[in-house]
């Protein structure tokens, strides 16, 4: 952070934006697989937050958006690396928030559902599995990365400065219907 503050100055709002998957059942799953899906979701929004917290804490300002995801709270086969990363995630924002709401800073999540990207892409290009995602989700279909931007921007904003430690969840209805 030090070399990052004099070229792009104080650093006001992190975004923990990262996501990688690598599928496959938890009995057979190599080592570095889990460790690579808990590296690069769960710990890479720890060292971001813990390098940007102590300048926030000293301006008595500042607002963490940890991309979590409906997996935090959910499981399928074959995602078992993925969920406990993002089901970690989720925690780690809610103890962000017990140790740094003292400061005024706001720490919250946002879950997105399945979200057409280039991680997703194979399950959308496998008709069955495309086709049951849109049959489940109440909107019909995929949610697109542009789907997120109101939540990240209202999380980021003056008006969510009294929420703290929580998780929006952007499915498109997914988790609210049985």
């Amino acid at each position: 952070m030090q070399k990052a503050t004099p070229t792009l100055g104080v650093i006001d709002i992190l975004v923990n934006n990262t996501g990688i998957q690598r599928r496959g059942p938890l009995a057979s799953m190599p080592l570095g697989d889990w460790e690579a899906v808990l590296k690069t979701n769960l710990t890479s929004a720890f060292l971001m937050a813990r390098a940007v917290a102590p300048g926030m804490i000293a301006r008595r300002s500042g607002k963490i958006i940890n991309i979590c995801s409906l997996m935090s709270e959910l499981a399928r086969p074959t995602t078992g690396n993925y969920a406990a990363a993002k089901g970690g995630l989720k925690m780690l924002t809610r103890a962000m928030c017990a140790e740094w709401a003292e400061h005024n800073l706001q720490v919250n999540g946002i879950a997105p559902g399945y979200i057409l990207t280039e991680l997703t892409q194979p399950l959308a290009d496998d008709p069955k599995f495309d086709a049951w995602i849109k049959g489940r989700t109440p909107a019909g279909r995929w949610g697109s990365a542009a789907d997120l931007t109101g939540a990240c921007v209202f999380l980021a904003s003056p008006a969510a400065d009294f929420i703290n430690g929580q998780i929006l969840t952007v499915d498109g209805g997914l988790s609210a219907v049985v």
